[in-house]
């Protein structure tokens, strides 16, 4: 299983980003990176999906994307290719996918037996602490 958020929402895909830690921000905000002078809060993309967090030592990709109050971080273990998928692929959210989860779906697209879950950056940014969007 991928996943994966529409490429016209992102900026741009930064390796090894420093990410400062802020004092009592909720578990899924990982901090804030300096991105040539805009701070950027970088968002622990696999907490808000209901997942182990990764390990702080471990080396994730900042997928910056646009929002309209500025530029957001969703961290990821790994950026892939761009891919071009047809509507004729694309589904709404499963009914048996976690409800956490399949709130943050715009969609899915089933792809040479995988598949790419497609990420809702506005529903995984408006999370609010206690699950539930705002």
């Amino acid at each position: 299983m991928m996943f994966g958020i529409d490429v016209q929402r992102v900026q741009e895909v930064v390796r090894h980003q420093t990410i400062t830690p802020v004092p009592l921000a909720p578990p899924e905000v990982r901090g804030l990176m300096n991105l040539r002078g805009q701070l950027v809060t970088a968002i622990d993309t696999r907490i808000r999906l209901g997942m182990e967090p990764a390990p702080r030592d471990r080396d994730q990709v900042s997928v910056v994307i646009r929002t309209e109050g500025g530029a957001a971080s969703l961290l990821a273990d790994e950026a892939g290719d761009v891919m071009e998928a047809g509507e004729d692929s694309f589904e709404p959210p499963p009914d048996n996918l976690p409800a956490r989860q399949r709130d943050l779906l715009e969609g899915i697209h089933k792809l040479d037996g995988n598949l790419l879950l497609i990420l809702s950056p506005d529903r995984v940014l408006d999370r609010g602490l206690d699950g539930k969007h705002r």
